[in-house]
């Protein structure tokens, strides 16, 4: 419609209706373009109409084309090509706008809207401008205006001056959700993260209702902080207010929960999720994995690949995770070939999760080959491969790994020496254990930790030398806790020092009076010396006291499915199949001379019957099920909770010798891979 065919007397309310109803750009241009033959291209109130609808389609150029050729621009056409070009990320272009304004203008900008220059200051990091408009928005009068001091505190917050920021809070005279949020996030970004916490507590107490964006702001600085209790009472409230919590809030309450070890709770926020998105579904399967619920953290990862999600990488590194801890090499090698390797080996966080899975699951070749391969590296891809050459008998390589640290110019920390002495462990070496020790301190100006003791004084002990491991005990910067009485406890029961060994649980048992395991140790240490009666009088104690021995479990994966065994089970499909294994392995072992360590069994029985509860533990009828249903070039790869026992291991050489095959046995301390009648370990474990 042309503007010549519209009536003089309601041409203006027409041409608003007609800028009100173009649904499109070029609409508006023609309209504009109609309003030039009649010399009202030059009326700021239309003008004022077209530049706020032009801008709504970001027709940006156009805009500031349409504003320049005006020929008396008012304030209020200032302010509405400013609103627009924040609106539209033309944060520069703001600033330019404002400062040819300042020029023109003076201090006559009394319809000056300042919180969009300030939000342009704050997104374009130009907070000396900014906060030099501080003056100029009290001077106009602006000091009482809730958004322009809203904006001015979202500033000072942004550069981290926190104070300040504080300052201009206690002079808004009404404070919003806007705000108590922009103040909380100053403190988040400042690293104050207590502060924040205390300040969304002080806004709930004043009568102010929360909005989810602040919720997920202090929700993250309770995490931070590791103040779960502040998280707790937030998520409580979350419900008592009945908020309607987004993806975002969920997820956050979802991490919550998993980093507080209540994995039910974060299975019942997420379970309740109508939408999640990769990262809700990633934060469930980290917290599963990092709070020993591995099979639970590969069922999700599965549902989540039903679901058509594709993987990212820290699903990938929490499913992962799971499967070094059940010790599941091909459900870890199937799910790495989700992603491309090439993104394993420039994602350092990735290529480290990969690298621990293969260690953990007893394949440091293959893990060794990703760790040669990453295109970089840092100081914890280099301590998960010293920890993981160290733990599969590779001591000497995880030394070299070492060396090439140092040369890279990468300072090792605690985890690096903890590697590296867990390796002086394994293999008895006092001499490099007492090198690295010593060096921590002396050459590396690291502060040594209670571990790095505990390792010294297991290696003293596993060498014989309870002495110099009590000595050094006794010499400790810090107080003794029960890894290193449990240490020390170690070497007892190896040479059978039983009255050191009770000297030693009544420590034990004064930092830990609800953990079996110290009473279960000395019984055993009784046992071995034909000490029946204390050893009933240990047990009696733990029945009074209600204790329970931690059981033995042993899993075994084949085909993508994790198999578990406790001590004489029976409730496997197969078990028919393994318990007859087992017997004909039993036969030819005692033709080879075998004769069952029943030294080891702490009841007072008959040693037909002692033989029996040796015959049977978790870790040989798992590797009996998989003796059953996997080739004969396939290794055998076994996870178990506690140590191995010295009979179970002796048999392990054994049946490695008679069936030809490769057997892997990770247990709660180190890595025995039996081949052809011998161990990595060396009997030394």
């Amino acid at each position: 419609m042309s503007i010549a065919t519209i009536s003089p007397s309601s041409k203006l309310h027409q041409i608003k209706t007609l800028i009100s109803l173009a649904s499109t750009a070029n609409h508006l241009k023609q309209i504009h373009a109609s309003l030039i033959p009649h010399a009202l291209n030059n009326d700021t109130y239309l003008v004022n109409l077209l530049l706020k609808r032009t801008l709504s389609f970001r027709e940006n150029r156009y805009s500031f084309l349409l504003f320049s050729h005006t020929q008396f621009p008012n304030i209020f056409l200032y302010n509405t090509l400013i609103n627009g070009f924040v609106n539209n990320n033309l944060f520069r272009e703001t600033l330019d706008l404002f400062l040819s304004i300042r020029k023109q203008h003076g201090l006559s900008l009394y319809g000056f809207t300042f919180p969009f220059v300030l939000k342009a200051c704050a997104r374009s990091q130009n907070h000396a401008l900014g906060i030099e408009l501080h003056p100029l928005v009290v001077k106009c009068g602006f000091n009482r205006d809730v958004g322009a001091m809203t904006s001015l505190l979202s500033l000072y917050s942004g550069c981290g001056r926190v104070h300040d920021a504080r300052k201009v809070f206690d002079e808004i005279p009404e404070r919003t959700i806007v705000s108590w949020t922009a103040l909380i996030s100053g403190c988040i970004a400042s690293g104050k993260h207590g502060d924040a916490i205390g300040l969304f507590k002080e806004m709930v107490e004043v009568g102010v209702r929360p909005d989810s964006y602040s919720v997920v702001r202090v929700l993250s600085a309770c995490v931070q902080v590791g103040d779960l209790d502040s998280a707790e009472w937030i998520a409580d409230l979350v419900e008592e207010i009945e908020m309607q919590k987004n993806s975002y809030v969920n997820t956050t309450l979802v991490n919550l929960y998993a980093k507080r070890g209540k994995m039910e709770k974060a299975r019942c926020v997420f379970d309740s999720m109508a939408e999640k998105d990769i990262v809700t579904w990633s934060t469930m399967i980290q917290g599963y994995a990092s709070n020993s619920l591995p099979k639970e953290g590969v069922e999700l990862f599965h549902q989540m690949l039903r679901e058509d999600l594709k993987p990212d990488q820290y699903s990938i590194v929490g499913f992962l995770s799971s499967c070094a801890s059940l010790g599941a090499l091909d459900l870890g090698e199937w799910g790495s070939g989700l992603i491309d390797r090439d993104e394993f080996l420039t994602n350092m966080i990735m290529g480290n999760a990969l690298i621990d899975m293969y260690a953990k699951c007893g394949d440091m070749a293959r893990g060794f080959q990703v760790f040669k391969d990453m295109k970089e590296k840092d100081r914890v891809i280099m301590n998960t491969a010293i920890t993981g050459l160290a733990k599969n008998g590779h001591v000497m390589l995880s030394f070299a790994v070492f060396g090439q640290t140092v040369k890279l110019g990468i300072s090792p920390d605690g985890y690096t020496f903890l590697g590296l002495l867990c390796g002086c462990v394994h293999a008895g070496l006092i001499q490099d254990g007492l090198r690295f020790f010593n060096s921590i301190s002396s050459v590396y100006s690291l502060k040594r930790t209670v571990e790095h003791y505990g390792c010294m004084v297991d290696l003293w002990g596993r060498a014989g030398k309870l002495g110099e491991a009590y000595r050094l005990i006794c010499d400790m910067p810090m107080k003794p806790n029960a890894i290193i009485w449990g240490a020390l406890l170690t070497g007892c029961r190896l040479v059978k020092e039983t009255r050191l060994a009770e000297r030693v649980l009544k420590e034990l048992i004064a930092l830990e009076p609800w953990n079996a395991g110290n009473y279960v140790q000395l019984s055993n240490i009784y046992s071995v010396n034909g000490r029946w009666d204390e050893a009933a009088e240990v047990r009696e104690e733990m029945n009074k006291k209600g204790m329970k021995k931690l059981p033995g479990w042993s899993w075994i994966e084949l085909e993508g499915k994790v198999h578990e065994f406790l001590a004489d089970d029976k409730s496997h499909p197969l078990s028919a199949k393994i318990y007859a294994k087992l017997e004909d392995l039993g036969n030819e072992m005692r033709l080879m001379g075998f004769v069952p360590t029943t030294e080891c069994v702490m009841f007072d029985v008959e040693e037909e019957e002692k033989e029996t509860v040796l015959g049977y533990h978790s870790e040989k009828l798992a590797v009996a099920l998989g003796l059953i249903s996997t080739g004969h070039d396939e290794v055998i790869r076994v996870v178990k909770n506690l140590r191995v026992c010295g009979d179970c291991h002796q048999a392990m050489k054994l049946i490695s010798k008679i069936t030809r095959r490769e057997i892997v046995v990770r247990d709660n301390n180190r890595f025995h891979c039996f081949t052809n009648g011998s161990c990595s370990c060396n009997d030394y474990w």
